[in-house]
């Protein structure tokens, strides 16, 4: 039986909850039946109207949906939380408080402080957070995580990771932009770069490596005149191996699209992935010619099957990273914990935050190295 699934934001002119709805449906695990779709009554009417919910189901306001829903018989098993961040954590709490399940969208929150309260609550409640870092889903990320773990690539020196954008390299928030407009808000965002797209760059760099960093030093840029929040993110890493690592995250780096590229250097070999060719896995042994591994190769192990859902040759990315989070999110909440242990959770969400709120600091200080260690996950 599929789960039933509520939705909080992703209404007209929003983008991420499309995206979300699109991958609870591709492997047919949820079902939409409820939702708080904006605070704008008529688009929340219009957006459950043409989603094909029952109106009584249309929320004005998520107090009223998981007071509502909760009371049902019927009632959500799971909600998704897709509205700026400023939001995530009291939706969030609100949510789990009423013993209902929660998905939410990256970063977790606005600030570590407001993260570490809302892991008391995942703890209290015992509900499960499960946090869509989507590109932590990709099989072929997955592969060198496995690859790296099973010791291939040798001790690890080095960890490059950068993630560059060019679409707010104008003031787009001046237009009808209405992602520019709250992603460049502090009220709304919290973080700008460094939230939006730093916090995948350094999911996925501590994801595949299986490595955190004990130290940072960062320099956050707002490159374009009379925008508030940064838009240039730039941050060295030191590990406790003494590995170094390079973080750039940039959303005005004209020319580029999506371009989330990860390489990490070890002692027997190197690896390359890029997300805008995620079905290649560069694999560069030492002394030894360089390899090409792709997803469709990866199909004779189940375990790779259980994360493809088209043949080899044709390509699968953004949408079925998300849709693997939600796949193995539905496993999680019929099987509990101890299910799906590649899925980010609470501790990735408090881990983001630290990230932030580290990086902050040591910008506020001149590139002052920041203990990691004294974040708490």
């Amino acid at each position: 039986m599929r789960l039933k699934l509520g939705m909080v934001g992703g209404g007209e002119g929003a983008f991420i909850g499309a995206v979300h709805r699109l991958a609870a449906r591709m492997d047919d695990e949820f079902e939409l039946v409820a939702g708080a779709f904006s605070s704008n009554e008529q688009n929340c009417k219009r957006t459950g109207k043409r989603l094909h919910l029952a109106p009584e189901r249309c929320y004005a306001s998520y107090q009223q949906m998981a007071q509502s829903e909760m009371a049902r018989d019927d009632g959500i098993d799971v909600v998704a939380i897709v509205t700026p961040n400023y939001l995530h954590a009291p939706i969030a709490a609100e949510f789990l408080t009423s013993g209902i399940d929660v998905i939410c969208d990256k970063p977790l929150c606005t600030s570590y402080r407001e993260a570490l309260q809302l892991a008391k609550i995942v703890s209290e409640t015992g509900r499960q957070l499960i946090l869509t870092h989507n590109y932590s889903a990709y099989p072929l990320v997955r592969e060198a995580r496995s690859r790296i773990l099973a010791g291939e690539l040798g001790e690890i020196r080095y960890i490059e990771v950068e993630y560059l954008q060019q679409w707010l390299a104008t003031r787009l928030e001046e237009t009808e932009n209405k992602q520019a407009s709250w992603r460049t808000d502090p009220q709304k965002a919290g973080a700008g770069c460094i939230g939006d797209i730093g916090t995948h760059a350094w999911q996925l760099a501590s994801f595949v490596t299986g490595m955190l960093p004990s130290a940072i030093s960062a320099e956050l840029s707002t490159m374009i005149s009379g925008r508030v929040l940064d838009d240039d993110v730039r941050v060295q890493m030191r590990y406790r191996n003494g590995a170094k690592g390079r973080l750039w995250a940039s959303q005005v780096a004209c020319g580029e699209e999506n371009g989330l590229r990860l390489r990490i250097y070890g002692s027997h070999g190197s690896l390359a992935f890029s997300q805008e060719n995620p079905n290649q896995l560069w694999l560069k042994p030492f002394d030894s010619p360089a390899y090409c591994v792709t997803r469709g190769s990866l199909h004779q192990r189940e375990e790779n099957r259980l994360m493809a859902r088209v043949p080899a040759g044709h390509p699968e990315g953004y949408l079925e990273g998300f849709a693997q989070i939600y796949r193995e999110a539905a496993m999680r909440l019929r099987e509990g914990a101890a299910a799906s242990q590649l899925l980010p959770g609470i501790e990735t969400g408090l881990q983001g935050m630290a990230f932030i709120d580290a990086a902050k600091r040591s910008h506020d200080n001149d590139g002052q190295w920041i203990d990691m260690t004294e974040y708490h996950y």
